[in-house]
């Protein structure tokens, strides 16, 4: 997960295997996909995150992310789970495209949230979706 991570972040930053590990020990953590994707969630308390997801750049465009995010939904609803939110940076329009194309919708900002490569200060969209009908 860690060289996939790597291959698709730059901001936020990639994470490490044991950066990995340690949330994967958390609780409520599932992790749904393979070597071409993959998504991590959590799901505790009736709420569930996403807490990342990377489709390696020759796999995008096939339907990969938009699986994920079904498997996600799946998943976190089995868990108990009525809502979702994620986090992702506002500079990241394909991203926000994908999730506001599966029923999340903008409910805040979190300003100068990430750091880019750079050095720079970047805010997180906070987007949300009911589970509920």
């Amino acid at each position: 997960m860690a060289a996939l991570h790597a291959r698709v972040f730059t901001t936020p930053r990639p994470w490490s295997s044991t950066e990995f590990s340690s949330l994967l020990a958390g609780e409520g953590v599932f992790v749904l996909g393979d070597a071409q994707g993959f998504v991590m969630g959590r799901a505790i308390a009736g709420e569930a995150e996403i807490l990342t997801l990377a489709v390696a750049p020759e796999a995008r465009r096939q339907g990969i992310a938009r699986k994920l995010m079904a498997g996600f939904s799946t998943e976190a609803i089995k868990n108990g789970a009525i809502t979702a939110f994620l986090e992702v940076a506002d500079t990241n329009s394909a991203a926000i495209s994908l999730y506001l194309s599966n029923g999340y919708v903008i409910s805040g900002r979190r300003r100068r949230y990430f750091d880019t490569p750079q050095g720079e200060k970047i805010d997180a969209i906070v987007m949300t979706k009911s589970f509920l009908a």
